[in-house]
C-alpha cells in the first residue's frame, strides 16, 4: 500500500481495529448462516504529505453498488444543515438559473433540492443505483455511477461545465485523489469552485471518534496534505469553514489558483494542526491507547449495567456504529435488539454482530431500561424525538467520546 496524494511507500500504521465486515453490509435473515468477509481496519499516516488513511481498500463496487442502505435525510438536523449549505453557496458565489450544480455522492439529493429551491440546475452522480434510483423519483436528476473522466466527459457534451462541484462526506471514500482532480478540473468553468465537507481528522483525535474509521472513509482529512495534493493541479483551497455536524466537519472551498482571495481561516487551521501535533506519530499512538480505553471502559459500563439484571438496547445503526460493536464485540448478548427509522435496515441484522433491527416505534414498546446512542453525533435531536422514553424512565449511554449515562 502507498500513499493515495504522493505515492509514499512507509506508512505507519498507529490504529489497529481488527478485522471487520463492511458497516453497511446489513444482512437479511437468509444470510444469518452463510459466512461474511472481514477486512483489515487499520489506520495509518503518510510520513511524507501527512495524510492519515487505511492501508487496505475494499472493492467500492462491494461497498457502494448493493443495496447501499444510507440515506442523507434521515435527521432533521441534517436536512436543515445541506439546505443551509446550498443557501449559502448561491449566496456567497451569486449563483443565476444559467449555473450548473455537481454534487459527487450525491445520495437521494437533499443538498440539490436546497440548489433547487433557489432556481439553480442541479445533476447528481451516486454509484448507489438503488439510492440514485430513489433521487431520480424524487425530481433530483443523477447519474447512477462513479465520479470519472468518462462520466465527466458525458456531463460536459450534455449539460456543460459547473459552476460549483459539491462533495459532502464523501471526498474520504475515493481511493483515486488524482483521478478525481483531473475530473474536477475538465467539469468546472475557470472560475468555479469545488466545495466539500468532511469529518475533521482534529476532533478525530481529540474525541476520540475511532468509530468514524470504517472501510468506506479510506482517508481522514486535513488542511496539510489537501494543499500538497490541489497544488498539484493548479488547485488552491481559498477558504475553510468549521461545522459541528458529524462531529466535528470542515468545509473546504478551493478554485483555480488567484481566482480567491486566500482567507485568513486558512492559516488559521494551518497553525492548528501543528499546535495540536495532529500529524506526530507518538500524539496518534497516545489516541490509539486512548480508543483501547474507551473501549474497555465502554464494555464494563454495559456489562455493569446487565448484572444489575437491567436490560439494553441499540438506537439507531450508522455505519459508525457497526465499528463500535465490531470492535468493542457488542453482540445480542448485550444488546437485546437495535431501533431505526430507515427502512432499508429494518427487518435485518448488523454486520458482524448480528443484532436484530425493529423499528424505532419498538422503543416505546419494549421499554428497555436503557440505549445505547450509536448515532452519537446526533443525541441531542434523538433524545429530543424519544422524550416518550425517557419520561417512561428510560436512560441514554453516550459512547464517544468517553462513556456516559445521560442523566
Amino acid at each position: 500500500m502507498v500513499c493515495r496524494i504522493c505515492g509514499c511507500d512507509k506508512l505507519e500504521k498507529f490504529l489497529d481495529l481488527g478485522f471487520t465486515p463492511p458497516a453497511d453490509d446489513f444482512l437479511v435473515p437468509e444470510r444469518l448462516n452463510n459466512s461474511e468477509t472481514y477486512y483489515p481496519l487499520r489506520a495509518c499516516i503518510c510520513p511524507c504529505c501527512s495524510l492519515v488513511q487505511l492501508d487496505y481498500v475494499v472493492d467500492p463496487e462491494i461497498l457502494f453498488q448493493g443495496e447501499y442502505p444510507y440515506e442523507s435525510s434521515t435527521t432533521k438536523t441534517g436536512v436543515a444543515h445541506y439546505h443551509l449549505f446550498a443557501k449559502q453557496v448561491c449566496s456567497r458565489f451569486n449563483l443565476s438559473n444559467h449555473d450548473l450544480v455537481v454534487d459527487l455522492g450525491s445520495n437521494i439529493g437533499v443538498l440539490l433540492q436546497g440548489f433547487k429551491n433557489e432556481g439553480i440546475k442541479v445533476l447528481g452522480v451516486d454509484p448507489a443505483k438503488n439510492i440514485a434510483k430513489k433521487a431520480n423519483e424524487l425530481g433530483i436528476e443523477t447519474i447512477p455511477d462513479f465520479f470519472t473522466e468518462n462520466v465527466v466527459k458525458n456531463i460536459i457534451a450534455q449539460k456543460g461545465q459547473a459552476k460549483v462541484i459539491t462533495g459532502t462526506n464523501v471526498i474520504a471514500h475515493i481511493n483515486d485523489l488524482h483521478a478525481l482532480l483531473r475530473a474536477i478540473d475538465a467539469l468546472l468553468i475557470d472560475d468555479g469552485v469545488f466545495i466539500f465537507e468532511a469529518p475533521y481528522l482534529v476532533d478525530l483525535i481529540e474525541n476520540f471518534e475511532f468509530d468514524t474509521i470504517y472501510h468506506e472513509h479510506l482517508s481522514y482529512l486535513s488542511l496539510k496534505p489537501l494543499k500538497f495534493l490541489f497544488d498539484k493541479y493548479g488547485f488552491e483551497i481559498f477558504d475553510v469553514e468549521k461545522k459541528s455536524i458529524h462531529g466535528g466537519t470542515l468545509r473546504y472551498f478551493i478554485a483555480r489558483k488567484g481566482k480567491y482571495n486566500i482567507s485568513k481561516n486558512v492559516d488559521d487551521f494551518c497553525s492548528l494542526e501543528k499546535e495540536k501535533k495532529i500529524y506526530n506519530l507518538e500524539t496518534l499512538k497516545k489516541f490509539a491507547d486512548q480508543v483501547s480505553q474507551n473501549r474497555d471502559d465502554l464494555v464494563w459500563l454495559l456489562k455493569s449495567i446487565k448484572r444489575d439484571g437491567k436490560s439494553i438496547a441499540g438506537v439507531s445503526a450508522p455505519a459508525k456504529g457497526m465499528t463500535l460493536l465490531n470492535y468493542c464485540k457488542i453482540g445480542n448478548e448485550t444488546l437485546d435488539f437495535i431501533t431505526e427509522k430507515n427502512s432499508m435496515k429494518i427487518g435485518k441484522y448488523t454486520p458482524g454482530t448480528h443484532i436484530f433491527i425493529l423499528s424505532d416505534n419498538e422503543l416505546i414498546k419494549r421499554k428497555p431500561d436503557y440505549v445505547l446512542l450509536l448515532a452519537w453525533n446526533f443525541a441531542d435531536e434523538i433524545i429530543d424525538n424519544l422524550k416518550e422514553y425517557k419520561k417512561n424512565g428510560g436512560k441514554f449511554i453516550i459512547p464517544v467520546p468517553k462513556p456516559f449515562i445521560v442523566e
